[in-house]
Order: C-alpha cells, then structure tokens, then sequence
C-alpha cells in the first residue's frame, strides 16, 4: 500500500510544497557526467569517478543525449516501515528523457541519487532545482531490515 501525502506528511513533518499527489517532490540539485568504470563483483564495489557539470548563467543545465549521475536536493528519511520509490515526473518523459533508481530500503537517509538518461536526440534543458521526480512510499509488512549500507546519511 503506498502512504498518501496527507500521511507522509504526518509521519515526516514535511512541508505541503514538498508533497506530490501520490508522495515526495523531488527536485534536481547536481548533475555529473562518468569520468571512468565501476566495478562489481561478490563482495567488492567501486564507484566510477564523476566530473560535477556546472548550469549555465541562468541557472540552466543543457543535457545532450547521455547517461548523467543526479542529486536531489532534498534529505529523506524513509521510514523503517516503509521502501521508497522514486519515478519520474511525466513531463520529463514527455521531452525524452527518464529517471532510473534503485529502491529505497527502510531506514536509509540522504540525498539519493538517480539516473537520468535523455533519449531526446536535441537534449534537454533543465533547471537546478526543477521538480524531476516524485519519491513514493509504501509499507512493508511484517519487521523489515533497516540499511545499514555505505550511502546512509549521503550528501551532495
């Protein structure tokens, strides 16, 4: 079952210009480009370096057809009851571009990342701080685990 706005903002203090119809605003705060690989094996991870891009003067990223890391601008707290999955806005999609993430596990905080990847052949212009996504909770029965991972508490 995913939490309406009305007990989101109960449950997290949020303010009514941080709720969605269906859940959490988020907003875009960084965008980096890859500067090299990662690795994944069993129990090994490393991260590929990421270059920051800086918007232009008014403020505005211009996003040629690629793969970007993103930042939210917002801190979350899922609740330990809860997971959080983050889609992206419709009008993202209608300018050809789309969001990936990963789930939210319950008891993670920070300020996630995604994964955008504009399709658009012209790119996409996007301002530092656009509402791109909306982060939806939705409870999970019986005891969950909590995250206890490397990312708890991230920052941008």
């Amino acid at each position: 079952m995913a939490l309406s706005p009305l007990l989101i903002k109960q449950i997290l203090g949020l303010p009514d210009e941080l709720l969605d119809t269906s859940g959490i605003k988020l907003h875009l705060w960084k965008v980096y480009v890859f500067k090299g690989n990662g690795v994944l094996s069993i129990n090994h991870r490393k991260l590929p370096k990421y270059r920051e891009l800086e918007p232009g003067e008014d403020k505005h990223y211009y996003l040629p057809t690629g793969v970007y890391v993103i930042r939210y601008k917002e801190y979350v707290k899922i609740p330990d009851n809860c997971i959080g999955i983050v889609l992206p806005r419709s009008s993202l999609l209608r300018m050809g571009a789309t969001i990936y993430s990963a789930v939210w596990d319950p008891g993670y905080e920070g300020q996630g990342i995604g994964l955008l990847t504009v399709f658009n052949p012209y790119g996409l212009n996007i301002l530092k701080g656009a509402h791109i996504a909306q982060l939806i909770l939705f409870k999970v029965e019986g005891k969950p685990v909590l995250y206890q991972g490397v990312y708890k508490g991230e920052r941008g």
